[in-house]
């Protein structure tokens, strides 16, 4: 049974083991809210999987330790549990999806654990993990589904009361639901009038149906670049937490999720990955009715891969009208160019890249297809720009 003292004893045990995080007021997002960032992407290993990984740990008799321990994960519990036996100096077997980011496989294996990579998803990963769990007699740490964990997950919600003791409503992201069933419960168990809500990714909305249809459902797939939390199966046990303690789950695309991690570049100077930004995503695309309300958005984590990092930002910026990739048909022959460039100019965009296409066959004999991609200011901007460039008599065929 999970209770508030349990969860006290994991915020004693991890005193000195994981960082307090802060709490930071995003005065520069531009939301209907007060919005405050509890910033689990500055926790040691860069998410807040630290917490259950070491608490469980902790726990473990001398007998189970000498046996090592197991886990599966896309990468942040795998970090946590690895570097959690290392501190206790165990053996640690991580099964990872062999999607998992590179630098999060780096980064399980610089603790020390010994990583197995598994085709397919992080389901497929436990299913290995339980495997090599009944061959080799060690403890499986699992990600979400486990009380201890979960209770070391619920210190974050602790230190949300402390830190924010008038909060209205905390926003808290969802994979299997081992974060946001410790938070929910130590915040209703301490304050009842604080609403708690949950966001997954639109590409795997598991706890999201599950909670809608009143059972624990498996997705047939998840598609999502928000590694952290696509499960296709939420936990038994956290989903009974989330039933109970949850107030409304909702989901976001990829797309808002985009706009949320370049906002926190932007405007907050913090790096988040995709699991770690569905909170602020649900909070600027005014998912929850929180307007004027005083709301903690909990940012889970910040390791997200460098290449997928800079394919979100291009997303993110056409997702805002910052980029903007238009083609037009004009009539080829000398000055063509020029005039359009002399418009986009005046508007004052900048072109940051062109493709002139002679041969694509749906064009005229005499005609061209000109591509360009264009830094704007906003939606505003781009439709202006297309309104010049059809008074010239150009046809924009896409943008």
């Amino acid at each position: 049974m999970l209770t508030l003292d349990k969860i006290y004893h994991a915020s004693y045990v991890l005193k000195d083991v994981i960082r307090p995080t802060d709490m930071i007021k995003a005065t520069n997002i531009d939301t209907d809210c007060e919005l405050y960032l509890k910033t689990e992407n500055l926790q040691i290993t860069g998410a807040f999987k630290a917490r259950g990984a070491y608490y469980k740990i902790s726990q473990l008799t001398e007998e189970e330790r000498e046996k090592g321990v197991i886990a599966c994960s896309a990468g942040n519990h795998a970090q946590g549990v690895a570097r959690a036996a290392q501190k206790f100096g165990i053996k640690s077997t991580i099964c990872m999806p062999n999607s998992a980011p590179i630098s999060k496989v780096e980064a399980t294996k610089s603790y020390g654990a010994e990583v197995v990579l598994v085709e397919g998803t992080y389901d497929d990963a436990h299913d290995k993990s339980v495997e090599l769990q009944k061959e080799t007699g060690a403890t499986f740490i699992h990600p979400f589904d486990d009380e201890l964990v979960i209770a070391g997950q619920g210190t974050i919600g602790l230190e949300i009361l402390n830190q924010l003791p008038d909060v209205d409503a905390v926003i808290v992201p969802i994979g299997g639901g081992g974060l946001i069933s410790g938070v929910a419960y130590a915040i209703k168990s301490l304050n009842p009038n604080v609403k708690v809500y949950g966001v997954q990714s639109a590409g795997a909305p598991s706890m999201y149906l599950s909670i809608a249809h009143g059972e624990v459902e498996t997705l047939p797939s998840v598609n999502t670049f928000a590694d952290g939390i696509a499960v296709k199966t939420p936990g038994e046990l956290t989903f009974d937490l989330c039933n109970k303690y949850v107030d409304e789950i909702i989901t976001v695309t990829d797309d808002e999720l985009a706009t949320a991690i370049l906002t926190l570049i932007e405007k907050q100077k913090l790096i988040s990955e995709g699991a770690g930004a569905v909170s602020v995503a649900a909070a600027l695309f005014n998912k929850f009715p929180v307007k004027g309300k005083k709301v903690c958005c909990l940012v889970s984590g910040g390791n997200i891969d460098v290449t997928i990092l800079s394919r979100v930002i291009d997303r993110g910026l056409q997702k805002t009208g910052r980029l903007a990739e238009f083609t037009i048909a004009l009539t080829d022959k000398p000055g063509e160019l020029t005039t359009v460039a002399r418009v986009i100019s005046k508007l004052g965009a900048n072109v940051v890249a062109v493709s002139h296409d002679r041969a694509d066959l749906n064009t005229d004999i005499n005609s061209c297809y000109l591509r360009l991609s264009l830094e704007t200011r906003n939606h505003e901007h781009i439709q202006k720009i297309k309104e010049e460039l059809m008074k010239k008599g150009y046809r924009i065929v896409q943008g």
